[in-house]
Protein backbone atom coordinates (compact mmCIF):
# COMPACT_ATOMS: atom_id res chain seq x y z
CA UNK A 1 0.00 0.00 0.00
CA UNK A 2 1.16 3.41 -0.80
CA UNK A 3 1.61 5.74 2.09
CA UNK A 4 -0.47 8.93 1.91
CA UNK A 5 1.51 11.95 1.14
CA UNK A 6 2.04 14.08 4.18
CA UNK A 7 0.07 17.35 4.13
CA UNK A 8 1.73 20.70 4.52
CA UNK A 9 3.15 21.33 7.90
CA UNK A 10 1.00 23.55 10.07
CA UNK A 11 2.13 27.10 9.92
CA UNK A 12 2.47 28.42 13.41
CA UNK A 13 2.61 31.94 12.03
CA UNK A 14 -1.15 31.83 11.34
CA UNK A 15 -2.03 31.26 14.98
CA UNK A 16 0.61 33.75 16.02
CA UNK A 17 -0.83 36.33 13.65
CA UNK A 18 -4.30 35.69 15.00
CA UNK A 19 -3.03 36.16 18.52
CA UNK A 20 -1.27 39.37 17.51
CA UNK A 21 -4.27 40.77 15.64
CA UNK A 22 -7.21 39.53 17.66
CA UNK A 23 -5.53 38.89 20.97
CA UNK A 24 -6.55 35.19 21.06
CA UNK A 25 -7.17 32.11 18.96
CA UNK A 26 -10.52 30.54 18.04
CA UNK A 27 -10.39 28.29 21.03
CA UNK A 28 -9.95 31.22 23.37
CA UNK A 29 -12.92 33.28 22.16
CA UNK A 30 -15.02 32.80 25.34
CA UNK A 31 -12.08 34.00 27.44
CA UNK A 32 -11.65 36.95 25.07
CA UNK A 33 -15.29 37.99 25.51
CA UNK A 34 -14.93 37.64 29.25
CA UNK A 35 -11.88 39.89 29.23
CA UNK A 36 -13.75 42.50 27.22
CA UNK A 37 -16.72 42.33 29.55
CA UNK A 38 -14.38 42.73 32.50
CA UNK A 39 -12.72 45.77 30.94
CA UNK A 40 -16.08 47.34 30.24
CA UNK A 41 -17.30 46.58 33.72
CA UNK A 42 -14.50 48.43 35.49
CA UNK A 43 -15.53 52.10 35.70
CA UNK A 44 -12.98 54.53 37.14
CA UNK A 45 -14.31 56.26 40.21
CA UNK A 46 -13.29 59.76 38.97
CA UNK A 47 -15.55 59.17 35.96
CA UNK A 48 -18.37 57.36 37.75
CA UNK A 49 -19.10 60.04 40.36
CA UNK A 50 -19.51 63.01 37.97
CA UNK A 51 -21.49 60.80 35.62
CA UNK A 52 -23.96 59.90 38.36
CA UNK A 53 -24.19 63.53 39.48
CA UNK A 54 -24.88 64.61 35.89
CA UNK A 55 -27.54 61.93 35.52
CA UNK A 56 -29.21 63.02 38.76
CA UNK A 57 -29.04 66.65 37.68
CA UNK A 58 -30.90 65.86 34.45
CA UNK A 59 -33.44 63.48 35.93
CA UNK A 60 -34.29 65.23 39.20
CA UNK A 61 -36.48 67.99 37.68
CA UNK A 62 -38.40 65.41 35.65
CA UNK A 63 -38.90 63.21 38.69
CA UNK A 64 -40.07 66.23 40.68
CA UNK A 65 -42.60 67.00 37.95
CA UNK A 66 -43.96 63.47 38.14
CA UNK A 67 -44.03 63.44 41.94
CA UNK A 68 -45.86 66.76 42.24
CA UNK A 69 -48.30 66.06 39.40
CA UNK A 70 -51.99 66.21 40.42
CA UNK A 71 -52.78 62.75 39.11
CA UNK A 72 -56.28 62.59 40.57
CA UNK A 73 -57.32 65.93 39.12
CA UNK A 74 -55.38 65.49 35.88
CA UNK A 75 -58.42 64.51 33.75
CA UNK A 76 -60.30 67.61 34.90
CA UNK A 77 -57.29 69.81 34.22
CA UNK A 78 -56.78 68.46 30.71
CA UNK A 79 -60.47 68.81 29.82
CA UNK A 80 -60.83 72.40 30.99
CA UNK A 81 -61.63 74.98 28.32
CA UNK A 82 -58.36 76.91 28.60
CA UNK A 83 -56.15 73.85 28.55
CA UNK A 84 -58.07 72.25 25.70
CA UNK A 85 -57.85 75.42 23.62
CA UNK A 86 -54.09 75.57 24.14
CA UNK A 87 -53.70 71.88 23.29
CA UNK A 88 -55.80 72.15 20.16
CA UNK A 89 -54.08 75.31 18.96
CA UNK A 90 -50.64 73.84 19.63
CA UNK A 91 -51.36 70.68 17.65
CA UNK A 92 -52.83 72.61 14.71
CA UNK A 93 -50.03 75.18 14.58
CA UNK A 94 -47.23 72.63 15.04
CA UNK A 95 -48.65 70.45 12.26
CA UNK A 96 -49.06 73.45 9.98
CA UNK A 97 -45.50 74.60 10.73
CA UNK A 98 -44.24 71.11 9.90
CA UNK A 99 -46.10 71.20 6.58
CA UNK A 100 -44.53 74.58 5.77
CA UNK A 101 -41.12 73.20 6.72
CA UNK A 102 -41.62 70.23 4.42
CA UNK A 103 -42.74 72.31 1.45
CA UNK A 104 -39.88 74.79 1.78
CA UNK A 105 -37.22 72.80 3.65
CA UNK A 106 -36.92 69.68 1.47
CA UNK A 107 -36.11 71.66 -1.71
CA UNK A 108 -33.70 73.82 0.29
CA UNK A 109 -31.96 70.73 1.66
CA UNK A 110 -31.69 69.31 -1.89
CA UNK A 111 -30.18 72.59 -3.09
CA UNK A 112 -27.56 72.55 -0.34
CA UNK A 113 -26.70 68.88 -0.88
CA UNK A 114 -26.79 68.54 -4.66
CA UNK A 115 -25.97 71.95 -6.18
CA UNK A 116 -22.50 73.41 -5.95
CA UNK A 117 -22.80 77.21 -6.04
CA UNK A 118 -20.64 80.04 -4.69
CA UNK A 119 -21.24 80.78 -1.04
CA UNK A 120 -22.97 77.49 -0.29
CA UNK A 121 -21.25 77.19 3.09
CA UNK A 122 -22.38 80.68 4.05
CA UNK A 123 -25.95 79.90 3.00
CA UNK A 124 -25.87 76.72 5.07
CA UNK A 125 -24.68 78.72 8.07
CA UNK A 126 -27.56 81.16 7.63
CA UNK A 127 -30.06 78.30 7.35
CA UNK A 128 -28.87 76.79 10.62
CA UNK A 129 -28.68 80.16 12.40
CA UNK A 130 -32.12 79.78 14.07
CA UNK A 131 -30.74 76.73 15.89
CA UNK A 132 -28.42 78.91 17.97
CA UNK A 133 -30.27 82.21 17.76
CA UNK A 134 -32.23 83.04 20.94
CA UNK A 135 -35.93 82.56 20.08
CA UNK A 136 -36.83 86.01 21.40
CA UNK A 137 -34.33 87.54 18.97
CA UNK A 138 -35.94 85.51 16.23
CA UNK A 139 -39.32 86.93 17.20
CA UNK A 140 -37.96 90.48 17.07
CA UNK A 141 -36.44 89.78 13.64
CA UNK A 142 -39.79 88.45 12.42
CA UNK A 143 -41.52 91.59 13.65
CA UNK A 144 -39.04 93.78 11.80
CA UNK A 145 -39.47 91.72 8.63
CA UNK A 146 -43.15 90.75 8.62
CA UNK A 147 -44.72 93.21 11.04
CA UNK A 148 -47.22 95.81 9.89
CA UNK A 149 -44.38 98.31 9.49
CA UNK A 150 -41.78 95.66 8.64
CA UNK A 151 -39.57 95.46 5.59
CA UNK A 152 -41.94 93.04 3.83
CA UNK A 153 -44.94 93.21 6.13
CA UNK A 154 -45.87 96.75 5.14
CA UNK A 155 -46.30 95.67 1.52
CA UNK A 156 -48.32 92.62 2.57
CA UNK A 157 -50.59 94.88 4.59
CA UNK A 158 -51.02 97.63 2.00
CA UNK A 159 -51.28 95.43 -1.10
CA UNK A 160 -53.07 92.33 0.17
CA UNK A 161 -54.40 93.29 3.59
CA UNK A 162 -52.38 90.48 5.22
CA UNK A 163 -51.33 91.05 8.81
CA UNK A 164 -49.31 88.25 10.42
CA UNK A 165 -48.29 89.46 13.90
CA UNK A 166 -50.58 88.54 16.80
CA UNK A 167 -52.60 86.10 14.72
CA UNK A 168 -52.78 82.31 14.48
CA UNK A 169 -50.94 82.52 11.16
CA UNK A 170 -48.23 84.42 12.99
CA UNK A 171 -47.85 81.47 15.37
CA UNK A 172 -47.31 79.17 12.39
CA UNK A 173 -44.75 81.57 10.91
CA UNK A 174 -42.82 81.83 14.19
CA UNK A 175 -42.82 78.06 14.72
CA UNK A 176 -41.76 77.42 11.13
CA UNK A 177 -38.85 79.83 11.53
CA UNK A 178 -37.40 77.92 14.48
CA UNK A 179 -38.37 74.39 13.36
CA UNK A 180 -37.40 74.32 9.68
CA UNK A 181 -33.60 74.11 10.27
CA UNK A 182 -34.09 70.77 12.06
CA UNK A 183 -35.74 69.31 8.98
CA UNK A 184 -33.21 70.85 6.58
CA UNK A 185 -30.27 69.40 8.51
CA UNK A 186 -31.83 65.94 8.66
CA UNK A 187 -32.78 65.82 4.98
CA UNK A 188 -29.48 67.29 3.79
CA UNK A 189 -27.55 64.67 5.74
CA UNK A 190 -29.68 61.92 4.22
CA UNK A 191 -29.18 63.34 0.74
CA UNK A 192 -25.41 63.45 1.17
CA UNK A 193 -25.45 59.81 2.27
CA UNK A 194 -27.62 58.74 -0.69
CA UNK A 195 -25.86 57.71 -3.89
CA UNK A 196 -26.42 60.39 -6.56
CA UNK A 197 -25.77 57.87 -9.33
CA UNK A 198 -29.39 56.71 -9.13
CA UNK A 199 -30.54 60.21 -10.07
CA UNK A 200 -27.93 60.39 -12.82
CA UNK A 201 -29.09 57.04 -14.21
CA UNK A 202 -32.69 58.27 -14.26
CA UNK A 203 -31.72 61.44 -16.13
CA UNK A 204 -29.72 59.45 -18.71
CA UNK A 205 -32.86 57.37 -19.34
CA UNK A 206 -34.77 60.50 -20.27
CA UNK A 207 -36.27 61.62 -16.96
CA UNK A 208 -36.15 65.30 -16.11
CA UNK A 209 -34.28 66.48 -13.04
CA UNK A 210 -37.54 67.05 -11.17
CA UNK A 211 -38.93 63.66 -12.19
CA UNK A 212 -35.75 61.97 -10.98
CA UNK A 213 -36.09 63.82 -7.69
CA UNK A 214 -39.75 62.87 -7.32
CA UNK A 215 -39.53 59.23 -8.45
CA UNK A 216 -36.02 58.27 -7.31
CA UNK A 217 -34.64 60.64 -4.69
CA UNK A 218 -37.71 61.07 -2.49
CA UNK A 219 -38.18 57.32 -1.85
CA UNK A 220 -34.47 57.04 -1.00
CA UNK A 221 -34.52 59.86 1.54
CA UNK A 222 -37.96 59.10 3.01
CA UNK A 223 -36.51 57.99 6.40
CA UNK A 224 -34.57 61.24 6.72
CA UNK A 225 -37.65 63.27 5.82
CA UNK A 226 -39.69 61.39 8.40
CA UNK A 227 -37.09 61.92 11.13
CA UNK A 228 -36.72 65.60 10.26
CA UNK A 229 -40.49 66.06 10.26
CA UNK A 230 -40.81 64.56 13.72
CA UNK A 231 -38.03 66.79 15.04
CA UNK A 232 -39.54 69.87 13.41
CA UNK A 233 -42.99 69.06 14.80
CA UNK A 234 -41.66 68.58 18.31
CA UNK A 235 -39.64 71.79 18.13
CA UNK A 236 -42.66 73.72 16.87
CA UNK A 237 -44.84 72.27 19.61
CA UNK A 238 -42.45 73.48 22.31
CA UNK A 239 -41.67 76.90 20.84
CA UNK A 240 -42.09 79.80 23.27
CA UNK A 241 -39.84 82.84 22.73
CA UNK A 242 -40.45 83.63 19.06
CA UNK A 243 -44.17 82.88 19.41
CA UNK A 244 -44.83 85.18 22.34
CA UNK A 245 -42.75 87.96 20.74
CA UNK A 246 -44.21 87.76 17.23
CA UNK A 247 -47.73 86.45 17.89
CA UNK A 248 -48.48 87.41 21.49
CA UNK A 249 -50.35 85.41 24.11
CA UNK A 250 -54.07 85.57 23.36
CA UNK A 251 -56.16 82.60 24.61
CA UNK A 252 -57.85 80.71 21.81
CA UNK A 253 -55.93 82.58 19.10
CA UNK A 254 -52.18 82.55 19.78
CA UNK A 255 -51.81 80.93 23.21
CA UNK A 256 -50.04 77.61 22.63
CA UNK A 257 -49.16 75.08 25.32
CA UNK A 258 -45.80 76.59 26.36
CA UNK A 259 -47.43 80.00 26.66
CA UNK A 260 -50.31 78.50 28.64
CA UNK A 261 -47.80 76.85 31.00
CA UNK A 262 -46.11 80.20 31.57
CA UNK A 263 -49.42 81.94 32.28
CA UNK A 264 -50.90 79.13 34.38
CA UNK A 265 -47.79 78.93 36.54
CA UNK A 266 -48.75 82.29 38.01
CA UNK A 267 -52.48 81.61 38.55
CA UNK A 268 -53.07 77.83 38.45
CA UNK A 269 -49.95 75.75 39.14
CA UNK A 270 -51.82 72.45 38.75
CA UNK A 271 -52.85 73.37 35.21
CA UNK A 272 -49.23 74.31 34.48
CA UNK A 273 -48.08 70.91 35.70
CA UNK A 274 -50.75 69.15 33.64
CA UNK A 275 -49.66 70.94 30.47
CA UNK A 276 -46.02 70.26 31.30
CA UNK A 277 -46.81 66.56 31.58
CA UNK A 278 -48.35 66.62 28.12
CA UNK A 279 -45.24 68.25 26.66
CA UNK A 280 -43.07 65.75 28.53
CA UNK A 281 -45.07 62.84 27.10
CA UNK A 282 -44.71 64.25 23.59
CA UNK A 283 -40.94 64.64 24.04
CA UNK A 284 -40.60 61.05 25.24
CA UNK A 285 -42.66 59.82 22.29
CA UNK A 286 -40.41 61.72 19.87
CA UNK A 287 -37.25 60.27 21.42
CA UNK A 288 -38.74 56.78 21.33
CA UNK A 289 -39.66 57.21 17.68
CA UNK A 290 -36.14 58.33 16.77
CA UNK A 291 -34.35 55.77 18.92
CA UNK A 292 -33.71 53.26 16.15
CA UNK A 293 -32.31 55.96 13.86
CA UNK A 294 -30.00 58.00 16.06
CA UNK A 295 -29.84 56.49 19.52
CA UNK A 296 -28.76 52.91 19.09
CA UNK A 297 -25.18 52.13 19.96
CA UNK A 298 -23.45 48.99 18.73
Amino acid sequence: MTQPEPGPAPDPSGAAAEVLVGGTTHGDRPRRRGVRAGVRGRVPLPLLLPALVGLAFLLLPLIALLVRAPWRGLPDQLTSTEVWQALQLSLICATSATAVSLILGVPLAWLLARVDFPGRGFVRALVTLPLVLPPVVGGVALLLALGRNGVVGQFLDSAFGITLPFTTAGVVVAESFVAMPFLVISVEGTLRAADPRYEEAATTLGASRFTAFRRVTLPLIAPGIAAGSVLAWARALGEFGATITFAGNFPGRTQTMPLAVYLALQNDPEAAIALSLVLLAVSIAVLAGLRDRWMTAS
